[in-house]
């Protein structure tokens, strides 16, 4: 009589142990695959509305005008808008105060700009930490759940007087089961990491050169 090896015969029949370890990376990579889709989405309309604010920017129109029509928006600005923004309001609020020197009205604006702009790194380096960590535990979580499974299989052997093929092939199969998982649930949440951090360094870096081009703007205005 032949031995059912199929994978849902074999998650059924595999030990609580081995079951549990089952149902976590299955969760886990779940969970990894929700975060790749929101995290590609998320960075492409970041790398879209900095390229559009880049064109606006440096078209030649008037700040004063670009900055009202922002801040008509409140709460609804994201990247090199909201850091644009901060820098610009705190510029017009310090040159209205008597008595304020130009250095330290630059230098107002550019800490409002880096509050932001740690703000905004926060946002996109959300959930990076998750996909970190998936993806470097994942293996060893099904490796744990293969050796319990495998020390199961030997247990259940040594109970009986005639082993064959048929009596260890089971519990091996199901043990490798969760080392297979753990590299389903551990390959995409890295591959994922990589490209994400790449491209959230490539961003950070565009708003860091945007805030230093725009500190040099508002010293040659706070001059004037």
């Amino acid at each position: 009589m032949g031995v059912d090896l199929s994978i849902l015969n074999l998650v059924l029949k595999a030990s609580f142990i081995v079951q549990l370890v089952m149902l976590a990376l299955l969760v886990v990579s779940l969970m990894s695959w929700t975060i790749i889709f929101i995290k590609r989405r998320a960075v492409r309309q970041a790398r879209a509305a900095a390229e559009d604010f880049d064109r606006r920017f440096w078209s030649g129109s008037d700040l004063g005008e670009l900055y009202k029509k922002l801040a008509s928006r409140k709460g609804q600005m994201r990247g090199l808008e909201a850091i644009f923004e901060a820098g610009f309001r705190e510029f017009v609020q310090l040159r209205k105060q008597n008595g304020v020197e130009p250095m330290a009205i630059v230098e107002g604006a550019q800490r409002a700009m880096r509050v932001v702009l740690n703000r905004e790194i926060e946002m996109l380096e959300t959930h990076l930490s998750f996909l970190a960590t998936a993806g470097s535990t994942s293996p060893y979580v099904g490796l744990f759940g293969t050796v319990w499974g495998i020390m199961s299989a030997f247990q259940n052997l040594g109970q009986t007087q005639y082993a064959t093929i048929a009596d260890v092939a089971p519990g091996i199969a199901e043990a490798l089961i969760a080392t297979a998982m753990g590299l389903f649930a551990a390959i995409p949440a890295v591959v994922a990491y990589n490209r994400f951090a790449n491209d959230v360094e490539r961003l950070v870096s565009r708003y860091d050169n945007f805030l230093d081009e725009f500190t040099t703007l508002l010293q040659r205005q706070a001059h004037a």
